[in-house]
């Protein structure tokens, strides 16, 4: 079995066995490509049934020199998967990466706007604009429920259940989870639906996709990047954001205002409530003002 049967062996298996989303699975893809291109490169006569820890370590010691710990940490991730998946497949015996440990990385606390930012960001926004409405219900969405931007960018009209406060979220693997809406994001969302959305000549396949650009196709990912970016520019914001610093932001206000870490992770739709604890890192004047209130001994 050469690599690129491997690795289309194993991206079927991601689809159709784990459930992975299309972006996850160019990811694991991509470590397989680099690993790849590095024994090919080196004239390494090598496949993955045969490869051995040896000539790993060494394309992983080459790639530290390009990587951070945290890139370096998820592509010995990605490899580690791979080569469980030929174990699994009894292709391999063992997995040449079972010794190899990952680099010590610190836990990442993600960036947050405050809430001033955030209504600077959606006043910013220009309603005199064609798309103004519509980039005003993505930001609003964005902040108000917490969505991953592909999340965002596949929202169906039909996922719309506001009689109920409630939407219909696809999430990563095509789990779906539904997530409370506030009546300010519904307003916006009808406003755009029912008087700008319905002047836009469709794309037939498209017809149930919400959030469209002006030829009436679906957004793509890249775009609400664009939007977020335009709008940090424009009121001189002096950090780097991107739409996921809208679903932290979301997050981190909820956990201040002092809501459940349980109800916060199934609103972000994490597998696992030690994900949803990053957004613990809150203001120690926060912290010092829950023992004020809640402590017996106070």
């Amino acid at each position: 079995m050469n690599w690129q049967q491997a690795s289309n062996n194993y991206k079927n298996y991601l689809k159709l066995e784990r459930g992975l989303s299309d972006n996850t699975i160019s990811s694991y893809a991509l470590d397989i490509y680099k690993l790849k291109n590095y024994i090919e490169d080196n004239r390494i006569t090598v496949t993955p049934i045969t490869i051995s820890k040896t000539e790993i370590k060494d394309f992983i010691y080459s790639s530290a020199k390009q990587l951070n710990a945290r890139s370096q940490s998820r592509l010995i991730s990605g490899l580690k998967g791979f080569f469980n998946y030929l174990v699994f497949e009894n292709l391999r015996e063992t997995n040449p990466l079972d010794t190899i440990d990952s680099p010590k990385i610190g836990r990442k606390i993600p960036d947050t706007l405050s809430e001033v930012e955030i209504n600077k960001l959606i006043d910013a926004i220009d309603l005199s604009h064609p798309q103004g409405e519509r980039n005003r219900a993505i930001i609003e969405l964005l902040y108000s429920c917490g969505l991953r931007v592909s999340e965002l960018i596949n929202l169906k009209i039909s996922d719309l259940f506001f009689e109920e406060g409630f939407i219909n979220v696809t999430g990563k693997g095509d789990k779906q989870r539904f997530v409370p809406i506030v009546d300010d994001t519904k307003k916006y969302i009808n406003i755009y639906k029912d008087q700008i959305r319905i002047h836009t000549k469709i794309n037939p396949k498209d017809q149930d996709i919400l959030f469209l650009n002006r030829r009436g196709n679906q957004l793509t990912r890249a775009m609400i990047f664009t939007i977020v970016k335009n709008l940090a520019v424009k009121i001189n914001l002096n950090k780097s954001i991107s739409p996921h610093t809208f679903r932290h932001s979301f997050a981190t206000h909820l956990l201040e205002n002092g809501a459940d870490l349980r109800a916060i992770q199934l609103m972000l739709g994490h597998e696992s409530i030690t994900t949803t604890e990053i957004y613990t890192h809150l203001d120690r004047s926060h912290l010092t003002q829950v023992i004020n209130n809640f402590h017996p001994r106070k």
